[in-house]
Parts: structure tokens; C-alpha cells; sequence
């Protein structure tokens, strides 16, 4: 019989599982780069990791063809050939430690799905007959938490919308939360974080070491030509031009990567991430995670490496279209209103005259429908068309004039019962108004024709 062929199984499951799933990585909002199914995270800018590479392993081959090649017969055998087996292990460990510092996940905090509720909040209430939708709340932008007796702001996100764990900050190039934030390094195409910044300080580390290993057996190899031939160093340099160019090199590259060791190891000392050296300056504050010179440097280099939060290969549901960040009747927005500003952990400064502006919509919308005759007898007719029927109990509108107070019991804007004549009899008016109006014109007309 030539019936159809059941699938195989691979196929069975992906149908099983591909049509309402997909993997973590590949719904990802971030602005990573994934490589080997998600084994593998990078940032936005991991092009620049080729180029770091190249940095590394193009003076460590000049050096073995030009330099240590030729000292290997001015040595005893075995040193000889030590001299080349130092700089390319020194620079084998250099690019490993790069690539894990590059291709690990640095600590990134997963992003919520809805806003958190606001303290004191009861859920979104049951909408019923003639009730209008209640402007939503606003979550606190800031709060408090204390750490070793001192009391520490934690920010909300608006991008993850959660609050950010104590350390944490929002990269605004990979665009994500990362637990104990230090920097995004171009050189490496990553976040720097509490998951890989001890594999970041080594990579620097041994840069360091294979500058100046570089530099100082470049001078020795000059030294060498000076005894053998009797000449002046500029003669003898001018024998090795590749020893002038990697001396140049190695001078100005130990400035960069040595600095920066120092300055790691004095942010270790201390117990500091860059970032907050910079913004929060501990150095006229007390820092509430300073441990002491020696715990601080066990924590960095001798505790176990936190698990990633984020299991990238794990399957998860189809996210729908719809945003998550409002709600109807009782809702709540974020600080930013539901709006992607600057993030504020990254230098720039949140636009806080455009929330106020934003807020102000509310205020002032009703009260352009009741200023337009500038006075409650002339309501506009706009205003009853709105407001519910008369057996309604609680007429509520969607936005509140200048001046009202919201009910903290309720959540909705409650209408004095004398409102509602009041716009009725402003509507009659108009309409006498109108009628006039119209006789007016008529009489101006019929005196015209005579």
C-alpha cells in the first residue's frame, strides 16, 4: 500500500513543540548576537573581537619570526626555545580568556513579562455599566532597600520593567539588566558583569605581561647585536627594524591595558564596579559592599561563578503581539509612562518634563470641554454625551480636570449629581441661542429684499 509515510521522529517533535514555542535566544529583545544555538552570547558589537585578535596575535607572530627565532641561538638550548614557548602560551591565554570574557553571558537579569503591581494595589477591578476607564497609576521610580546598615535606591527599568537588583544597571547598547554592571568594553564586544569580569581583569592582566615580554626581549635581542657586532644602538636598531616596531607598539599598548590593570585592582580593593566609581563616588561615601582588601579580592577571584538566570536554549511560548505595559480600568503604567527614554544608569539623564507634560494630558483635557464659555451654566453639549446615565451610581469620566481628587476607594473620578442640569441647561441654551441667531438673520434679509 502506498498510504503516507509517518514523520520521523525529530520532525513529530519539532511539530509537537515548533508551533506555539520557540527557543529563548531566538525571541530574544535584547541586541545580542547568539552563535551555536544559543550556546554562545555576544554583544551587538562582536565584529570588534576579530580586531582584538588581530591586536594579540599579529605582534606575538612578528616577535617568534624576528626576534625570538634569532635568539634561540644566542641562549643554551633550552632557554632558547623557552623564550618562544612563553610569549605564545602567554598569548594563547590571552585570547582564551578574551573569548570567555566575550562569548559568556556576563549576568543579565530577565526581563519581566507585565509590570510589577504597585504597593497597595488590589488588581484591576471588574468593569460594569457606565463606568469610565480610571487613569492608570504610576510605579515609583526608586526604592529603597538597606544593605550592611546603609540604605540603597534600587531603579525600575522601564525596558525590562522591573525593579533592578542592588549593583544592577541597564546597558544601553546590548540592552539589557546586568547584575553587578561594570561596562561595556568594545574591545571584548560585551557586557562586563558579575558573571565574567574576573575573566575580563585576567585577559588584561596577561595583555599586560605580554607587552612588556615583548618589549623587554626586544631590547635584549638590540643588546645581543650591540655585543656581537661592537656597534652603537642606533646601528644595531637599525639591523631589527621589527624591534623598533614592536617596541613602539608594546610602549604605547602597556599604557592602556597596564592602566587599566591598576585601576581594577584598585576598584577590587575597594569593592567597586567601574561604573559606580564614576557615578557614585565612594571615595566621599561610605560603600555599603566594601569588605575589607582581602575578602573583596576572595570574592572576585575565589568564590563559584553565579549560574546564568537566562536558559537560552530553554523552549518558551510564543509571545502575542499585544504590549503588556498598560492595563484597563485600575491599571498601571511605569515611571516613563510606557515610554523608551534614555536610560539614566548610562549617562543620560531621564526627561522628566516630558512625563510632566505627559501627565498634564489628563488635567487638561476635561477642562478645555468646560472652559469653552467659560462658566458651568454653558457646559458644553460634549460633556453629557460623555457622562453616564442618570440611575448610574458613580459617574465617572476618563480624564480629571485641574483641581479634582481622585478616590483613593473607588479609583474612578466622581461627578456631582448637580452637574448633570447644569448640562442640560446649558444645551437649551445654545439652542435658544441658535434660534435667535437664526430670526436675526432672516429680518436682516427681508430688509435687504425692501
Amino acid at each position: 500500500m502506498n498510504g503516507l509515510q509517518p514523520p520521523p521522529p525529530d520532525s513529530a517533535n519539532e511539530a509537537n513543540h515548533g508551533d506555539g514555542f520557540v527557543r529563548t535566544y531566538k525571541a530574544w529583545k535584547g541586541s545580542n548576537v547568539f552563535l551555536l544555538g544559543g550556546r554562545l552570547i555576544f554583544g551587538p558589537d562582536v565584529r570588534s573581537l576579530f580586531l582584538t585578535i588581530f591586536l594579540i596575535a599579529a605582534p606575538v607572530a612578528l616577535f617568534c619570526v624576528f626576534v625570538a627565532r634569532k635568539l634561540m641561538d644566542d641562549f643554551p638550548h633550552h632557554l632558547g626555545i623557552s623564550i618562544m614557548v612563553v610569549v605564545v602560551a602567554l598569548a594563547l591565554c590571552d585570547i582564551i580568556l578574551l573569548l570567555l570574557t566575550s562569548g559568556r553571558d556576563p549576568g543579565i537579569i530577565p526581563r519581566s513579562s507585565h509590570p510589577p503591581e504597585p504597593e497597595g494595589y488590589e488588581g484591576i477591578t471588574e468593569l460594569r455599566p457606565g463606568l469610565a476607564l480610571t487613569p492608570p497609576l504610576r510605579l515609583p521610580r526608586t526604592k529603597d532597600v538597606v544593605i550592611n546598615g546603609i540604605t540603597v535606591k534600587i531603579k525600575y527599568c522601564d525596558t525590562c520593567m522591573l525593579y533592578r537588583p542592588p549593583r544592577c544597571s541597564h546597558c544601553s547598547i546590548c540592552n539589557n539588566c546586568v547584575d553587578r554592571f561594570d561596562h561595556h568594553c568594545p574591545w571584548v564586544g560585551q557586557c562586563i558583569g558579575v558573571r565574567n569580569y574576573r575573566f575580563f581583569f585576567m585577559f588584561v592582566f596577561f595583555a599586560t605581561l605580554l607587552c612588556l615580554y615583548v618589549h623587554g626581549f626586544c631590547w635584549v635581542y638590540i643588546r645581543r647585536i650591540m655585543d656581537s657586532e661592537g656597534t652603537t644602538i642606533w646601528k644595531a636598531m637599525t639591523k631589527t627594524p621589527a624591534s623598533i616596531v614592536l617596541i613602539i607598539y608594546t610602549f604605547i599598548s602597556v599604557w592602556f591595558v597596564g592602566g587599566l590593570t591598576v585601576f581594577h585592582l584598585y576598584l577590587i580593593s575597594t569593592n567597586q564596579s567601574t561604573y559606580e566609581n564614576f557615578r557614585y563616588r565612594y571615595d566621599c561615601h561610605e560603600n555599603p559592599y566594601n569588605k575589607g582588601v582581602t575578602k573583596n579580592f576572595m570574592e572576585v577571584f575565589c568564590t563559584g561563578i553565579p549560574p546564568s538566570k537566562t536558559n537560552l536554549r530553554a523552549k518558551i511560548p510564543k509571545e502575542p503581539a499585544t504590549s503588556p505595559r498598560t492595563t484597563v480600568h485600575g491599571g498601571f503604567i511605569s515611571p516613563n509612562n510606557g515610554k523608551a527614554i534614555g536610560d539614566i544608569e548610562m549617562g543620560r539623564k531621564p526627561v522628566w518634563e516630558e512625563d510632566l507634560g505627559e501627565m498634564g494630558n489628563y488635567e487638561g483635557q476635561l477642562g478645555d470641554i468646560m472652559a469653552k464659555d467659560r462658566g458651568l451654566p454653558d457646559v458644553s453639549p460634549d460633556l453629557s454625551r460623555i457622562l453616564p446615565p442618570e440611575t448610574t451610581e458613580g459617574r465617572g469620566v476618563a480624564h480629571h480636570p485641574k483641581g479634582s481628587s481622585w478616590g483613593r476607594n473607588s479609583e474612578r473620578w466622581e461627578i456631582s449629581p448637580e452637574i448633570l442640569p447644569l448640562s442640560r441647561l446649558g444645551e437649551s441654551k445654545r439652542m435658544n441661542d441658535k434660534s435667535n441667531a437664526e430670526c436675526t438673520e432672516e429680518n436682516q434679509q427681508s430688509k435687504t429684499k425692501l
